[in-house]
Formats: structure tokens, C-alpha cells, sequence
């Protein structure tokens, strides 16, 4: 059960010696109660779509600490953090090119292969404008990297971040990012 409905329930339980066993379908008590499990729903809905949008760049820290785990923590070279985005960047590559030669001649493209040229296209671009990541050349950012649980979305804005660029220039930016 959900919060505010728990809480409603509970006010109207002690207003009625302790039983809720029947409301009037009409009655300000039932209404109360309606609200609450409508707001409950609502709420629940607008965590779950945040959720959703957060999944991509809670993936993307994730793939950029766990390069930095296998460089034992050390502070990455820029060559090879660049190397890090090109790798992250066509992670979709191989998967779009299977579906694309199992599809028919003739065919229209399906829309998981529309779905994975759009992912594509907005990596290469973002990657020419400015890749969004943790800054992985700082040792204090890294340990709080590794420090960080996997999913806590409230704890990546104590990260350095970064936007490197694909012609190596790097420039500072806050968490959450704007327009990502």
C-alpha cells in the first residue's frame, strides 16, 4: 500500500474507534480515501518515468567505473578515456548490423532497429559535441566513484563531471546534465 492512502486510512480508522468496516459511496471519509489512492497512483507513475530517464546515464556511470576498476582506480590517460567513449559509443554497432542483415530486402526497418540507429546517431553526436561522463582523471572523483552503490541516483552529484569532446578538449559540467 502506498503512503497517503495508508495515512488517510489510519486517520479515519481513529475518527471511527479504531474499524473501518463500511463507507457510504458518497461519504467525505470515502472521497478522502479515493483521493489518497489516486494521488498514490499518480506519484507512483511520475517515480517510475524518472526512473526510466535516469536508467541511461546510471548505465553510463556504470560502464565508465567499471573501466576504471579494471585500471586498478588509477587516473586514466586521455587517450584512454577516449578510447573508453569510442568503445561506449558503438556498443550498439554489432547488434544493429545483426538485425539489419536478418531483415528481408524490401522490408522496412523494425522499430528495434529504428530505435537502435536513433541510440547510435545521438552517441556519435554527443560524442562530436561533447561526451557527458564522470571525470575519470581525478584519483578524490574515482574513489568517490567506487564508493558509489550502483543506483543511487542522489549520490552522483557529489562526481566530477565532464564533456570531452571527440577533438580531446574537456570542460567541466555539473550533474544532472542540461539537454542530454
Amino acid at each position: 500500500m502506498a503512503k497517503t492512502f495508508e495515512k488517510e486510512r489510519k486517520r479515519i480508522a481513529k475518527k471511527r474507534n479504531g474499524t473501518i468496516d463500511a463507507l457510504h459511496a458518497n461519504s467525505r471519509n470515502a472521497k478522502r480515501l479515493h483521493k489518497a489512492v489516486i494521488r498514490d497512483d499518480r506519484l507512483g507513475k511520475l517515480a517510475a518515468a524518472r526512473k526510466k530517464q535516469d536508467k541511461p546515464l546510471i548505465h553510463r556511470t556504470r560502464f565508465f567505473l567499471a573501466a576504471a576498476r579494471e585500471n586498478e582506480l588509477k587516473p586514466l590517460e586521455p587517450a584512454a578515456i577516449q578510447a573508453l567513449i569510442q568503445e561506449f559509443v558503438q556498443q550498439h554497432n554489432e547488434e544493429y548490423e545483426e538485425i539489419k542483415k536478418t531483415r528481408r530486402s524490401g522490408r522496412p526497418p523494425s522499430t528495434r532497429e529504428d530505435l537502435l540507429k536513433m541510440a547510435i546517431a545521438a552517441l556519435e553526436m554527443e560524442h562530436k559535441n561533447g561526451f557527458y561522463l564522470p571525470d575519470l582523471t581525478s584519483e578524490k572523483n574515482l574513489e568517490l566513484l567506487e564508493r558509489w552503490d550502483g543506483s543511487n541516483w542522489a549520490f552522483l552529484t557529489n562526481v566530477t563531471w565532464v564533456k570531452i569532446s571527440a577533438d580531446g578538449t574537456t570542460k567541466p559540467s555539473s550533474f544532472p546534465p542540461q539537454g542530454l
